[in-house]
């Protein structure tokens, strides 16, 4: 079974996080030294960015899960626990416009699974093209 790297995985996950405290720390240090009517203004505006960010990182980190893709059967890990599921149960998988992740839906589950494929694609482009992800796994299913 084939999953995208962990580097890649991890650092998706944790993105908007490490972005949304540095934009935080920015805005400290440009209050800290600084006391104009501009740089407060500055500073708050930096402030209002992490918490968009973090706000970003708290809804889209738990539902990004490592799948691993095989012939018969996928994986998916969450939580240092493997979860195996037959292709006959899986509703479907679709990409998510302009971005490198796909959607998983499972029969029986009221979430979805949202996970990065195993090779890089144009994700703009990856929608048309006859040999995405999504066209290989769905001839895996049948």
């Amino acid at each position: 079974m084939r999953e995208a790297s962990r580097t890649k995985f991890y650092f998706a996950k944790y993105f908007f996080l490490a972005f949304g405290l540095l934009q935080w720390i920015c805005g400290f240090l440009i209050l800290r030294e600084s006391t104009t009517d501009k740089s407060k203004a500055a500073a708050l505006l930096f402030f209002s960015l992490g918490m968009v960010m973090l706000a970003l990182h708290v809804l889209i980190a738990p539902r990004l899960k490592r799948v691993a893709v095989g012939k018969n059967r996928i994986a998916v890990t969450a939580h240092g626990q493997t979860t195996h599921y037959e292709w006959p149960e899986v509703k479907y998988i679709r990409p998510v416009p302009m971005v490198n992740v796909y959607k998983l839906k499972l029969r029986g589950k009221k979430e979805r699974i949202y996970f990065l494929p195993e090779h890089q694609e144009d994700p703009v482009f990856g929608l048309s093209r006859e040999n995405s992800v999504a066209d290989q796994l769905r001839r895996k299913a049948r």
